[in-house]
């Protein structure tokens, strides 16, 4: 039996669609991931298959292909576990795959069925919501960062068997929603900020530099004198070097 479950991935900043096809098939036992998956990917079917068994449910003992369209792209990443997951479970009929098709799906499983956090969350949501889907599911670790994007609901969910309740219509989960004004009220809290210094634009810009990468201050300090010795002594400098 074949099933389709909608995900995404990312490439740089901007994500793109994947669709998850999981054929089950008679024949001897085997799990084949194709579609350019990465290492990452390629793993998921050990962590897939111990999360489905550890949730309450049977693992096919069947020929089982999973394809990652478009297949020209290469998917890392561990994102792609629970929409696998959903999709086996949906090929043998314990997910109904009607109530699939209206959301995209992502998140990573530990062998215990509970759903880890993905990077890309936003990027991912913004897709899904081009593309004309008005649910998206992912961890609920991630649900702040999906949350962010209007006009889609997030359904956050800590473990396999959550999703699958959900999906087959055992229980319900409450979109979450994010207020981002909330955000730049807290911002302006502060008792100071960098307005408020003046000049030292060089040490300011540093500063920023270090926030926004997350680079040790002290570095960035260190790196300041060195240029600076180097502009006020050029030939020394070249000399010594």
């Amino acid at each position: 039996m074949l099933a389709k479950v909608l995900s995404s991935s990312v490439i740089g900043i901007d994500a793109y669609l994947v669709e998850v096809e999981v054929d089950i098939m008679q024949g001897l036992p085997s799990f084949t991931t194709v579609g350019l998956p990465e290492t990452a990917v390629k793993e998921s079917k050990e962590r897939v298959k111990s999360a489905i068994h550890n949730s309450g449910y049977t693992f096919p003992d069947d020929r089982i292909t999973v394809n990652l369209a478009p297949a020209n792209i290469k998917k890392d990443g561990t994102g792609f576990d629970l929409p696998i997951a959903l999709g086996i479970l949906t090929a043998t009929g314990i997910v109904p795959w009607r109530t699939m098709e209206r959301f995209l799906v992502m998140g990573e499983l530990s062998l215990d069925g509970r759903v880890k956090p993905v990077n890309g969350s936003l990027p991912m949501a913004l897709a899904a919501k081009s593309a004309g889907y008005n649910g998206i599911i992912v961890p609920f670790d991630s649900r702040l960062e999906a949350s962010v994007v209007k006009g889609i609901h997030v359904y956050p969910v800590r473990t396999l068997a959550q999703a699958v309740a959900y999906l087959g219509g055992f229980s319900d989960i409450a979109p979450v929603e994010t207020d981002i004004t909330t955000y730049f009220e807290k911002s302006e809290r502060f008792a100071a900020d960098f307005s408020e210094v003046m000049g030292q634009e060089h040490v300011k810009r540093a500063m920023e530099v270090a926030a926004a990468g997350g680079h040790n201050i002290v570095k960035l300090y260190i790196i300041y004198l060195f240029l600076s010795y180097r502009r006020s002594q050029p030939t020394l400098f070249l000399f010594s070097a």
